[in-house]
């Protein structure tokens, strides 16, 4: 017997469980499946590996779904200001939260920090039905509905099912939607770190031949790295003992935060560009990395995805107040039309700046660095990059905006 939703959402990470949460919200009857229950408690001194630099828009999402005050509970860290340096040269980029009307540029959060508390939302929401265990075996897109098999034999139906289930989305390849993009040869290496100055609530990066280094503050007043290495460099520093890691980071960070004090357990990931070449099919649409993935330089991944999922829950839940049904592609199709020039933009940019900073030639290195500083020193300029990055733009979802969409 199969079980019936209007919408079932694959993937119970932060951009899923976000979408479902706005949906139960709305009204819709929506399952999130996911392989197993994320945690919701961990000992008070660890820290999650993985982090996200959460923007003023991804907040308001958040806040608007009803997530925020326990992600708040659980520790973030708000950060104020952002440096930016080029290691070859001079080139430096400030930029400070007293140069808007916040009191932060953005957070960062533990992943695991979002996903509970997301989770702890769902559990209130008489329209949202949370499935863990199994995974999906087999998706079907009929012309009335779409259906799925899991692997302990469990079938559901629904108007619609969401892939949100990651950057290798076995869901996209059953939709037999192809993607286009290219491996960047690079990792991103990430670990905790405990540093001996402060971090002082700011974003530091600096890049460096193999591309950039950043440290983001923590709550507990370490920092999480992402740096970015060459895939080969990257496998050898996992291979380090923590003493020679400490050394190697300590040199390629210039001591921009002293010494470097102890390191946590440490993880690389491999980085490409790559873009769904649709975002929907009949039944049947992506959000998140299982539509976009781009470069982490700048930290906008988990952002493009939460606006993803803000986008087309009030699309759906409009079309749901309009009395029309939800297996019409009409909808969907807008959805794609929102996102998906919004997200090249943004990959586009990142892939951009990393080639820029990759490029060692002295007369292009004077002349990048000639570039920042310009940038650096025009308020205006550094004004429209600040709401870039914080997520204020325009063409934003309601919920960015802070306003409910049901």
């Amino acid at each position: 017997m199969k079980e019936t939703f209007d919408v079932i959402i694959v993937g119970g990470g932060m951009v899923g469980a976000t979408a479902a949460c706005a949906l139960a919200h709305g009204g819709i009857r929506v399952a999130l499946l996911d392989s197993h229950n994320p945690p919701r408690q961990w000992p008070q001194d660890s820290v999650d590996i993985r982090v996200s630099a959460l923007t003023r828009a991804s907040q308001n999402i958040l806040e608007c779904v009803g997530a925020w005050p326990a992600m708040v509970g659980r520790g973030v860290c708000a950060y104020k200001d952002m440096r930016v340096w080029d290691a070859k040269a001079d080139g430096e980029l400030h930029f400070d939260c007293a140069e808007t009307e916040y009191n932060e540029l953005g957070h960062i959060v533990e992943n695991r920090v979002t996903v509970a508390s997301l989770w702890d939302v769902l559990e209130t929401l008489p329209a949202a039905t949370c499935i863990t265990g199994a995974k999906v075996a087999d998706m079907q897109l009929l012309e009335q509905d779409a259906r799925l098999q899991l692997d302990d034999g469990r079938q559901f139906q629904a108007d619609l099912v969401i892939a949100a289930d990651g950057r290798e989305s076995f869901l996209r390849d059953q939709a037999g939607i192809d993607v286009t993009g290219w491996p960047y040869h690079q990792d991103g290496l990430v670990a905790t770190i405990r540093t001996e100055k402060p971090h002082q609530a700011t974003a530091w990066q600096r890049f460096l031949d193999e591309g950039p280094l950043a440290f983001l503050p923590l709550r507990n007043g370490q920092c999480s790295i992402v740096w970015t290495l060459k895939t080969e460099t990257a496998q050898a520093c996992l291979q380090l003992s923590d003493e020679a890691f400490l050394q190697q980071l300590e040199s390629a960070s210039a001591g921009m935060l002293g010494k470097m004090l102890a390191t946590g357990p440490r993880a690389a990931f491999p980085l490409k560009f790559q873009y769904a070449n649709r975002y929907c099919e009949r039944h049947f649409a992506l959000i998140g990395d299982a539509a976009h993935a781009m470069h982490p330089l700048a930290g906008q991944g988990a952002n493009a995805g939460l606006l993803d999922a803000a986008a087309l829950a009030e699309l759906i839940i409009k079309t749901r107040q309009a009395g029309r049904p939800l297996s019409g592609h009409q909808y969907l199709r807008r959805y794609e039309r929102w996102r998906k020039g919004d997200n090249l933009l943004m990959m586009s940019a990142m892939d951009a700046l990393n080639k820029t900073f990759a490029v060692s030639a002295l007369p292009f290195v004077s002349i990048r660095s000639a570039g920042m500083n310009w940038i650096n020193h025009s308020d205006m300029i550094k004004n429209y990059f600040n709401r870039h990055a914080m997520g204020l733009r325009d063409d934003l979802p309601r919920l960015a905006r802070k306003q409910r969409c049901w």
